[in-house]
C-alpha cells in the first residue's frame, strides 16, 4: 500500500533562492525538450522524439550546461522528461478516443512549481531519526532543509517531491507501508447524495451542510484580484513591491479556500468510513457537467446568437466546482481502502425520480428541488434522501448479483 506524506519546508535564504533556480532549470529543461518535439514534427520527415531519445542526451545538456543544469539531480531531471512524455501520451489518447486534444503547453517559470525524484537515495535524501528533534530532507544543489514534519512517517519512502505553493515550499512523500489492520465492523451500509443545497445526504436521513468556502470568499477575493488588475502584467523579475504582494495576496486567499475545502472533505469522509462497512455513491462525471453550454447560432439573423442559459449555467458550474465532489470521492476511497471499508459507484440516472417505495419513475415525481413526490403511490420524502436511497439499493442489487 502506498501512502503520501505532505510536510511544510523551513528553507534558509541562500536554500529558498537554491530551490527556485532548480524549479527554473527544470522547466527550462521541459520548454526545451518540448521545443524539440515540435521541430521534429513540423520537419518534413515528421520525425517523432520518444523520452528514451531525448533522455539519452541528458549527459551531453548537463556537460554543455554545468551551472544550470549539471547540478541537479540526473535522475530528477529524468523524471521532469518523463513528464512530458506522459502529456504527449495523454494528447494522443485523447486524439484516439475523439475528445477534444490540448496539445502541452510551454510552462513559464511560475506554472512549473514540482520537481520530482523518483527515488529516495538519489539525488535526495528523506534524514528523519527517531532521536533528533529536527527532521531534514537533502536535495542535490540546496543541502539539508529543515522539515516541520508534524506526523511520523510510516513505512519506507519511495519518492520525494518538492513542491512551491506561494511562498511557501513543502516536500511531498510517498511510502510503502504493510495494509493496516481494519477498523471493527459496525453492520451499517450507506448511500449518499452529492448536492449544492446540501453537500451530502445519506439513506439514513443525515445531511451534511455544503460549507461554501469559495462563496463566503468571493468579496475578499473580488477586491484583491481587482487590487491586481491595476497593475499591468509584466513578468515575474519585472514586478513592482506592490505588484507582488497584491499577485500574493490573491495567491494567498484561493490557498486559503483550497485548504478549508480539504479539511471539510477529510472529516465528512472520515466519518462515513468510521461509521459505515459499505458506502455507495454516484457515479459522477463532474468534467461533463460542468461543461459550458454550446452556443445556438440564430438562423434568422446570421452573426447572432440565441440565449442558452451560459449565465446561470456558469452559477451552477462555480457551485460544483466550490463543492468539491472529485476530490471528496477521491479522498472516501483513500480512507475507504486504509480502514477495509468497501466504496462502490452506480449510474445515477433517475436515483432522484425513481420512487423507493413502489419503483415507479418519472420526472413528475419531483416538483421541486428538494421535494419528492411520487405520482403513483403518494410516497413523499426529502429528494436528495431518496437519491441516496436509490443508490444505495441499486449498488446492492449488483453486489449481490455480482457471482462470488
Amino acid at each position: 500500500m502506498i501512502r503520501a506524506y505532505r510536510f511544510l519546508m523551513r528553507p534558509t535564504v541562500r536554500q529558498t533562492q537554491a530551490l527556485g533556480e532548480m524549479l527554473r532549470d527544470h522547466c527550462s529543461l521541459y520548454n526545451g525538450a518540448l521545443q524539440e518535439r515540435r521541430d521534429a514534427y513540423r520537419h518534413p520527415s515528421k520525425t517523432s522524439i520518444k523520452y528514451g531519445m531525448q533522455s539519452g542526451q541528458l549527459r551531453e545538456i548537463r556537460a554543455f550546461d554545468p551551472e544550470r543544469q549539471g547540478r541537479w539531480s540526473f535522475s530528477s531531471q529524468q523524471a521532469t522528461l518523463r513528464r512530458l512524455d506522459k502529456a504527449f501520451a495523454a494528447f494522443f489518447r485523447r486524439i484516439k478516443s475523439g475528445e477534444t486534444p490540448g496539445y502541452p503547453r510551454f510552462r513559464g517559470v511560475n506554472w512549473f512549481d514540482t520537481v520530482d525524484f523518483p527515488k529516495d537515495g538519489d539525488g535526495c535524501r528523506w534524514d528523519s531519526t527517531p532521536h533528533d528533534p529536527v527532521t531534514r530532507v537533502r536535495f542535490q544543489g540546496v543541502g539539508h532543509v529543515k522539515v516541520n514534519q508534524h506526523r511520523a512517517v510510516v513505512g519506507k519512502v519511495k519518492t520525494v517531491s518538492v513542491k512551491r505553493e506561494g511562498r511557501k515550499w513543502f516536500v511531498v512523500l510517498t511510502a510503502e507501508q504493510d495494509q493496516p489492520e481494519p477498523l471493527p465492523a459496525t453492520g451499517s451500509v450507506a448511500g449518499i447524495d452529492l448536492g449544492i443545497a446540501s453537500f451530502l445526504a445519506d439513506s439514513n436521513g443525515g445531511f451534511v451542510e455544503s460549507p461554501r468556502h469559495g462563496r463566503r470568499a468571493a468579496k475578499r477575493l473580488e477586491a484583491a484580484q481587482q487590487e491586481l488588475s491595476r497593475f499591468p502584467r509584466r513578468k515575474a523579475k519585472d514586478r513592482t513591491r506592490n505588484h507582488q504582494r497584491a499577485v500574493a495576496k490573491v495567491a494567498g486567499l484561493h490557498g486559503k479556500v483550497r485548504r478549508q475545502r480539504l479539511d471539510h472533505a477529510h472529516k465528512t469522509a472520515l466519518d462515513l468510513v468510521r461509521e459505515h462497512d459499505f458506502i455507495a455513491h454516484e457515479d459522477l462525471k463532474i468534467r461533463n457537467m460542468t461543461k459550458a453550454p454550446s452556443p445556438k447560432p440564430d438562423p434568422d439573423q446570421p452573426g447572432t446568437f440565441l440565449p442558452n442559459g451560459a449565465a446561470s449555467k456558469a452559477g451552477l458550474n462555480r457551485s460544483i466546482a466550490d463543492a468539491g465532489w472529485g476530490v471528496f470521492l477521491a479522498i472516501l476511497n483513500a480512507k475507504a481502502e486504509s480502514a477495509g471499508r468497501e466504496v462502490m459507484a452506480v449510474d445515477p440516472r433517475n436515483t432522484s425520480r425513481r420512487c423507493p417505495e413502489c419503483g415507479h419513475t418519472a420526472k413528475e415525481n419531483r416538483p421541486a428541488q428538494e421535494k419528492f413526490h411520487c405520482q403513483q403511490c403518494g410516497h413523499q420524502a426529502h429528494a436528495d434522501t431518496v437519491g441516496a436511497l436509490n443508490v444505495l439499493r441499486a449498488r446492492l442489487v449488483r453486489r449481490e448479483a455480482q457471482p462470488a
